[in-house]
């Protein structure tokens, strides 16, 4: 992490430029394309990129038969099938795309896994585990989450839920789903019989997923609910596809007469969008988030801390300052969940204090995102120093969720491969791991 090499100063105002050139015609088998097409969301659905081949072809001669090999063996490893918009395909720096932070969450490479976590899990969070019934996870006493589809726009490489998202690939047999209105009032039913509940994140998949219809069906069906207060829609679309809020008036629309219903009634819907690295901003993103915040729609961002995409200050500064000048609030910074597939992504928790103390002060306290570790177990998110003890050298952290699952211990794990050489050689020897992990429960006090 480059916190020794700090560029940024209080005078810096990079973050004003938003990229507006047509940078997609640099693409071969974009070169045609005019803006009007380009910014038409159906043109974006349309065209998006599925196979290998289709980077082969429209790439010509920019795609070496190396990297086409090597995107080849990615499919044998990776757990998430390839979807990508042209738009967010087109912002990948193709003259160096091995390391393009951009390319790095979406198109994966053979050369770039590393071996799972010893403890790594495919539902990290126990999302399923803590499901009263399908689609519906109930973990903290006033919130619960919806995925009434696990479709999405793009395909992440880091995907937390890529147990279900992306349908089957070569390494992962899935069983996905989409709208269904029987399970749906399923979780109507059950969040009706918990007055407790007054939170109701609705994710996936991916909101843009949805169509107007089911977004009002959605929308309407919780706000009848009495003590139901706050409904977010979680959508990455907004990052890696803004030409839907710009010109899918059909389906902005649904959603803006869910915000004013709810509005009326003292109740908030708001979006949460994801992006993880300043490279994803462009004009498009300004105008998107500028549509929704002329209604009145709150849009906050929830990133992803991964190594080589936004693990330097200057990255995460620039993220943080550049969203909050398009009136998105940076709320949530994860540490990366322990899911198969992702380790070349995982930093450590160090690294995640480090960073969080470089950015705080930069900007606004309010908007300065949270950094927080998503508890393996479904321990929910503590913030990322809030941990009871940290064997820093063995990378071993030891917490406590007493609000969420009281009196029970949580453990996160740090790469293994940032460890020290004689650890490292600890952690191969299945009884060690577990000599290890007992000692640092005991030295938290437990």
């Amino acid at each position: 992490m480059g916190t020794d090499n700090l560029k940024f100063t209080l005078g810096d105002l990079a973050h004003r430029n938003f990229r507006s050139d047509e940078f997609w015609r640099e693409i071969p088998g974009y070169k045609d394309v005019s803006r009007e097409e380009f910014q038409d969301h159906k043109w974006q659905l349309k065209n998006s990129i599925v196979k290998v081949d289709q980077v082969k072809n429209i790439l010509g001669h920019r795609c070496t038969d190396a990297f086409y090999h090597d995107m080849l063996e990615g499919q044998k490893i990776t757990p998430m099938n390839i979807r990508i918009t042209p738009y967010i395909f087109s912002l990948i720096n193709w003259d160096d795309p091995t390391n393009d932070p951009i390319r790095k969450q979406f198109l994966p490479l053979g050369s770039q896994f590393l071996p799972d976590h010893p403890y790594y899990q495919e539902d990290s969070l126990h999302e399923d585990i803590d499901s009263p019934v399908p689609t519906l996870t109930h973990r903290y006493p006033d919130k619960v989450l919806f995925l009434p589809t696990t479709i999405c726009p793009v395909y992440c490489s880091y995907c937390t839920r890529s147990r279900i998202i992306g349908g089957s690939t070569e390494a992962v047999e899935k069983e996905t789903y989409g709208f269904n209105p029987k399970k749906m009032q399923d979780v109507f039913d059950y969040i009706k019989s918990k007055p407790a509940v007054e939170d109701v994140v609705i994710s996936g998949g991916d909101a843009f997923m949805l169509t107007s219809k089911q977004i009002e069906f959605i929308g309407d069906n919780l706000l009848e609910i009495p003590h139901i207060r706050r409904l977010r829609f979680a959508t990455k679309g907004i990052a890696i596809y803004p030409q839907k809020i710009l010109t899918d008036d059909e389906w902005f629309n649904a959603l803006n007469r869910v915000h004013k219903k709810a509005r009326s009634m003292g109740k908030q819907v708001v979006i949460h969008t994801h992006f993880s690295s300043p490279k994803e901003i462009t004009e498009w993103s300004r105008l998107a988030v500028d549509r929704l915040f002329q209604e009145g729609i709150v849009v906050r961002n929830q990133a992803v801390l991964q190594e080589g995409v936004n693990d330097t200050v200057n990255d995460m500064v620039l993220l943080v300052r550049q969203l909050s000048l398009m009136n998105v609030q940076p709320y949530y910074v994860y540490m990366h969940d322990m899911v198969p597939g992702c380790e070349h992504f995982r930093t450590s928790i160090h690294e995640g204090v480090e960073l969080e103390k470089a950015v705080r002060g930069m900007t606004a306290g309010f908007n300065t995102p949270t950094f927080v570790c998503d508890l393996p177990g479904g321990g929910g998110k503590r913030h990322v120093a809030s941990y009871e003890y940290y064997d820093r050298d063995h990378g071993i952290s030891v917490w406590r969720a007493p609000n969420v699952k009281p009196g029970q211990v949580f453990t996160y794990f740090d790469p293994i491969r940032k460890l020290p050489k004689e650890v490292q050689a600890r952690w191969a020897i299945e009884s060690e791991r577990e000599k290890m992990i007992q000692e640092s429960i005991k030295k938290a006090g437990f």
